[in-house]
């Protein structure tokens, strides 16, 4: 078996290492990128879990439940009569999974425009030797490889709740959650996370009696207050029973359900039977199989790999990325890590800004937010202003009969720099942009107010908000 040699090789094909492996190449390296996921053929599957069991087949059924809804209890305010509207949940899988699919193929394109050598198996390491690191391949056939520069982008894996082991049939992961075959009437979710309430969102549309156990005394807490307020207001008027300060005891499953035995924030002891449970309790930094021994790559107490602000490891030529290091674990946070590490392996000064990168729930209403929080201002002692906008006010909103939450700007009391932006309404994910753009130039909430914006826009929410921090709203 002959040894392939490469300036940079990638072990992970999720969007921090497909990424880094393009703007690598683009550098001008020979870069390869080893990636194992299967599709049902078992052909390749790069995009890692963002692709294939995370953010894009999660968006494809939230969309997809949300035009049930509107078909169901919308369309008449529009004059449009719909009767009888049924879902087929079959047909709205298989779309699902040709929205992946699609998203795969257009990777394994990518990689051949930009001359990517693709290897379909795992990667790991077998040896570091005279300034390279040798590297297997397990896959249909096995290949060896070599590479000065290694980058890991290996993701992360969904944390099982010890007890409630994941078998994807009555106990669901991230992956079973998006395989359901047909509505459950009972479903139940641990953890009231992005993807707990994204999952548990789509579900409810359709017609399950959705169940939330969140340990935290606090919903959404990472979110800010006001936010989390309004969307655990929102969020109960639309059916989502969310269950706050809950201990689970036990999870016991049965033939065709499973039963959750818990203490609720006063104590008491409960039990839920559902059809089906969604554990959504975070995720761990995923090093199965790559043998960091093998080289002496330091892991930490998470088991996480350990890197700088660079992202490089305590190995020389050795970078990792994304979810199986520090920081948020966000597709769109590895895929900026992964340009980074190209950058400075081409002797370039790649950036990352964490305190600049959005955060999105695709729930309904959306909610997304960059920066600080309100609470976070205070507990630092920073002193803020803050102007808040509704869309209720807002004239596009109300044309698209959607005029939940509003737009929340935070900003310095004596500088007038933006310091954070929280929205919840309708396309906050697309509307938060304009705020990380203004947030990297270090613009004032009197910049965002001096700049035009198209009427009627649900952008004009965001521009009263930063005139409501000097409290000169026009619209409200």
């Amino acid at each position: 078996m002959s040894t392939k040699n490469f300036d940079v090789v990638v072990i992970g094909g999720g969007p921090g290492g497909y990424i880094a492996a393009i703007r690598a190449a683009q550098l001008g390296f020979n870069a390869a990128c080893i990636d194992e996921w299967k599709n049902e053929k078992g052909g390749p599957a790069p995009g890692g879990t963002c692709t294939n069991v995370g953010c894009i087949p999660s968006k494809a059924l939230l969309q997809s439940s949300e035009h049930f809804e509107h078909a169901n209890h919308h369309f008449a305010e529009h004059g449009i009569t719909a009767d009888n509207v049924q879902i087929d949940v079959a047909k709205m899988i298989g779309r699902k999974a040709t929205v992946v699919k699609q998203n795969n193929d257009g990777i394994l394109y990518l990689f051949k425009k930009n001359k990517v050598s693709f290897f379909h198996g795992r990667g790991s390491f077998v040896a570091a030797k005279d300034g390279s690191y040798e590297i297997k391949v397990a896959g249909a056939s096995e290949e060896t490889l070599t590479a000065k520069h290694v980058i890991i982008a290996t993701g992360s894996n969904a944390r099982q709740l010890p007890g409630a082991e994941f078998d994807e049939a009555l106990i669901l992961s991230n992956d079973g959650a998006l395989r359901i075959p047909a509505t459950p009437k009972k479903l139940g979710v641990i953890g009231s996370g992005v993807i707990g309430l994204e999952m548990g969102s789509v579900w409810r549309r359709l017609g399950a009696e959705v169940t939330i156990l969140e340990a935290m005394p606090a919903f959404l807490g990472a979110a800010d207050e006001s936010v989390a307020k309004e969307a655990a207001k929102v969020f109960k008027k639309q059916g989502l029973d969310i269950q706050l300060g809950v201990k689970i005891a036990s999870v016991t499953k049965g033939k065709d359900s499973v039963t959750i035995a818990y203490a609720d924030a006063k104590g008491a002891e409960q039990s839920l039977v559902v059809d089906k449970l969604i554990v959504s309790i975070g995720r761990v930094p995923n090093t199965v199989g790559l043998n960091p021994e093998a080289v002496g790559l330091k892991l930490d107490e998470r088991g996480a790999i350990v890197v700088d602000d660079e992202c490089k490891t305590n190995l020389p030529n050795v970078w990792a990325v994304g979810d199986v290091v520090r920081g948020p674990m966000l597709a769109h946070k590895a895929e900026e890590e992964g340009v980074a590490v190209a950058e400075r392996i081409a002797g370039q000064h790649g950036h990352v800004n964490f305190g600049t990168i959005p955060w999105v729930i695709y729930t309904s209403p959306e909610i997304a937010w960059v920066g600080k929080t309100e609470q976070q201002l205070k507990a630092e002692g920073v002193a803020y202003k803050a102007g808040q906008f509704p869309f209720m006010a807002n004239g596009r909103a109300r044309a698209l009969g959607d005029t939940t939450g509003f737009v929340k700007m935070l900003a310095d009391a004596k500088t007038d720099e933006i310091l954070g932006v929280h929205i919840i309404g309708p396309f906050a994910s697309e509307l938060v942009s304009e705020a990380v753009v203004a947030m990297e130039f270090k613009a004032s909430a009197e910049d965002i107010a001096r700049i035009c914006h198209a009427h009627p826009s649900l952008s004009e929410a965001t521009k009263e908000a930063a005139l409501a921090v000097d409290k000169r709203t026009l619209n409200f």
